[in-house]
């Protein structure tokens, strides 16, 4: 069983041409509602991949069976939920323009509850976006994690980061993050990446990188019309982590990764467009080869 520690949220996402000025503004050329937060993406990318999977979250009152809630059960995802009944579920408004480039804005509604939360142990736990000292807890609880800072990285202080990554299996980070952690944590790249037994650092178009016993790997996109590039990054993790449940070596891992990013980018929204195991399996040998067995 994985579990994955962090926000269900609710999507607003918006296509403007163009990101305005300070005090300036912008015209709103499409927008639509999606199923989403970090952690319930990725959740939601496991279950479809046929691994049982229990997601960690805090919902609102208007939440329990709402259409996300169904969604989540049709899935086959087993819900652990902090529930505050006078707060709503976390939304997230996302902007992205004609370059692909995404400015998020996030209200935390129910997930503050997150801060006064004791987490439990688990054997096999992926913390994606969540409370910094939730996840400090699930760090030092847990046999096998993994952690994503997220677009939340922006909440941790370098003493969460030094509490989080040292005890970490896994570090996943897209570029961005990872200058951001380097800049908190005052310290170089190379220096972040020996803090973990093995680190994936995604990087959009130009794919991903594998650092494990001193060895760097690189893995190429795989090439799709891109639609959205929103939640690329939960199916990457998604898809990461499923493998490496299967027991798949983690250079696979990244290739199946990739390959379940592939298709979320093909359409608009986070859980619109996720792949299943035999997905994978035919997209994965069209571009790396055969797929390897489990």
């Amino acid at each position: 069983m994985i579990h994955v520690v962090g926000h269900t949220a609710i999507d607003h996402i918006s296509r403007v041409p163009a990101f305005p000025p300070v005090n300036g503004s912008t015209t709103i050329t499409d927008r639509k509602i999606y199923f989403g937060g970090g952690a319930a993406n990725i959740a939601a990318g496991i279950a479809r991949l046929d691994v049982p999977c229990t997601l960690v979250s805090a919902v609102g009152g208007d939440f329990s069976g709402s259409e996300y809630d169904l969604w989540m059960k049709d899935l086959g995802i087993c819900q652990e939920f902090f529930v505050v009944d006078d707060a709503h579920t976390s939304t997230a408004f996302m902007f992205t323009d004609d370059h692909g480039d995404q400015i998020t804005f996030f209200e935390w509604g129910a997930a503050a509850v997150f801060a006064v939360s004791e987490a439990r142990s688990f054997d096999f736990v992926h913390m994606a976006t969540a409370d910094p000292d939730f996840n400090v807890q699930v760090a030092g609880k847990a046999r096998f994690s993994s952690f994503d800072p997220g677009q939340d990285l922006h909440r941790y202080t370098a003493d969460h980061l030094y509490a989080i990554i040292p005890r970490i299996s896994l570090l996943f980070a897209n570029q961005h993050e990872v200058e951001g952690m380097c800049r908190t944590m005052d310290l170089g790249r190379e220096e972040l990446v020996a803090m973990v037994p093995m680190a994936v650092f995604t990087m959009s178009e130009r794919g991903s990188m594998l650092y494990r016993d001193g060895e760097e790997i690189h893995i190429p996109p795989v090439p799709v019309a891109m639609k959205d590039p929103t939640g690329a990054g939960d199916a990457y993790r998604a898809g990461f982590l499923s493998a490496y449940w299967r027991g798949y070596p983690p250079l696979e891992c990244c290739r199946i990764g990739t390959v379940s990013a592939s298709f979320t980018v093909e359409s608009i929204g986070c859980q619109t467009n996720l792949p299943g195991w035999d997905d994978i399996r035919a997209r994965y040998t069209r571009y790396f080869g055969e797929f390897p067995a489990r």
